[in-house]
């Protein structure tokens, strides 16, 4: 037997080798040490590729009821208004009741909306103001639903974790986009609205019975009754925090300038037929690579400063996909926009989960809810309006450059927000739930 004592054993390596191998992966430990996160995640899982299948279908249904694009883009409006209104009762609600009730209750009746949608995709003369109507009732019933979702999470995993859970909510709405989208297509080339209808409310009850599952998750300690006053306490605490306001501002500006797809069918025309799809399936494929390679993300401490640079990014990456005229270039350049977008969301929901105490996060949610959702909804129309005004390929490019300049304005504009530390946020959501908790007693 050969002498190895000169040479580095295998046992010597493995630390390194094991850090750099966790710093490259998803970072599974939330789903490992809580089982009531399990049933959350896995639940909401199957419920995402549900809601990806109608996510195509139910426009795909209306283009072809009408064969106008106007009606298709009149969805948006429908589930914009109702969303917008009722994302602030959520909120409030989420903060007086149990969290896990709420969301039970909202996904039960998003099961009855599904079947609504397969009454009338199967009825002889499908509706299109059934479509106008649900999509109404979906968007309400999110608005209700997505609070009280964001504020559960918090109360099942331990704030060192949230990085991870970022990581991990990414990669399940990327993998559930691109199964789901891809089984869509299946559907209404093959099976009809209906059966995606259907698979959606099944996929529904499969989250129903996971939440189940769960224990109750009663109110925090005091909690504010809703009312007008406690949203309008939950703006002031917003406006108080520059970390929070950060996470909203940087968001919308990116959204807002640098949201291209809207223009992804005008853009993809050069290219052949088959390009849009693959315009519409890359942005998941760059989040899903991000969240794969996750690991690195807990070792990050300043969020707030991680938050611009991703933006940033997303904003370069965005001038280049207007710019070029090359296709393999095109895809490249919008995995790397939406992998810096997916980035950037892993650490705003970390700043969220990690800062914002438990009283308060319901509320919080529901401002969180408004400033994801409504960039995208403007920066579409934003899009369409300045390529009329400027050309396809001079706007996207505009667009980001925009973007680019609102990161910098907004990192000068906010400075706590780029000094900000995770281990800080932790601090003072722990010390303010204490102080809260101390004069709960007191009452």
């Amino acid at each position: 037997m050969s002498d190895q004592s000169s040479f580095p054993t295998q046992t010597d390596a493995s630390p390194a080798k094991r850090h750099w191998a966790s710093a490259l992966t998803l970072d599974l430990t939330p789903l490992r040490t809580s089982g009531q996160y399990r049933l959350l995640y896995f639940g909401q899982f199957v419920s995402a590729f549900g809601s990806a299948i109608s996510y195509v279908v139910l426009p795909w249904q209306m283009y072809q009821l009408t064969r106008s694009s106007f009606y298709v883009g009149m969805l948006g409006v429908a589930e914009f208004v109702p969303m917008f209104v009722l994302a602030f009762v959520g909120g409030a609600l989420a903060d007086a009741f149990d969290r896990r009730r709420l969301v039970i209750l909202m996904e039960a009746a998003m099961t009855l909306c599904c079947a609504v949608l397969v009454a009338n995709a199967l009825a002889p003369q499908p509706s299109v103001a059934v479509l106008f109507a649900v999509a109404a009732l979906f968007a309400a019933c999110n608005a209700l639903h997505r609070p009280a979702h964001e504020a559960l999470t918090p109360r099942l995993v331990p704030p060192e974790q949230m990085a991870a859970v970022g990581a991990l909510t990414m990669f399940r709405y990327s993998i559930a986009f691109i199964i789901g989208t891809s089984c869509a297509g299946l559907v209404t080339s093959k099976l009809g609205a209906s059966i995606g209808y259907a698979l959606d409310g099944l996929t529904f009850l499969a989250s129903v019975t996971a939440l189940w599952l769960m224990k109750p998750v009663p109110p925090p300690a005091a909690a504010e009754q809703p009312s007008l006053e406690a949203v309008k306490q939950a703006w002031r605490y917003a406006r108080s925090r520059q970390e929070l306001l950060g996470t909203y501002l940087i968001d919308i500006n990116a959204m807002f300038f640098g949201m291209p797809m809207a223009l992804f069918p005008a853009l993809a025309e050069p290219f052949g037929p088959s390009a849009v799809g693959m315009f519409y399936a890359t942005p998941a494929l760059g989040a899903l690579l991000v969240t794969l390679s996750s690991g690195w993300t807990e070792r990050v401490e300043r969020h707030g400063r991680a938050v611009v640079l991703a933006a940033a990014v997303w904003g370069l990456a965005i001038i280049g996909f207007g710019l070029t005229k090359q296709l393999w270039l095109a895809l490249t350049f919008l995995v790397v926009a939406f992998g810096a977008d997916a980035v950037s969301g892993i650490f705003r929901m970390t700043i969220w989960n990690q800062t914002i105490p438990d009283h308060l996060r319901g509320r919080m949610a529901s401002i969180e809810m408004i400033s994801y959702t409504t960039g995208p909804y403007l920066g579409n129309a934003e899009a369409g309006l300045a390529a009329s005004l400027l050309g396809l390929r001079n706007s996207v490019a505009l667009g980001g450059a925009l973007c680019v300049a609102g990161c910098v304005a907004l990192a000068f504009c906010l400075p706590r927000f780029i000094q900000y530390k995770g281990r800080e946020g932790i601090a003072q959501k722990q010390a303010e739930e204490a102080a809260r908790a101390k004069e709960a007693r007191v009452i």
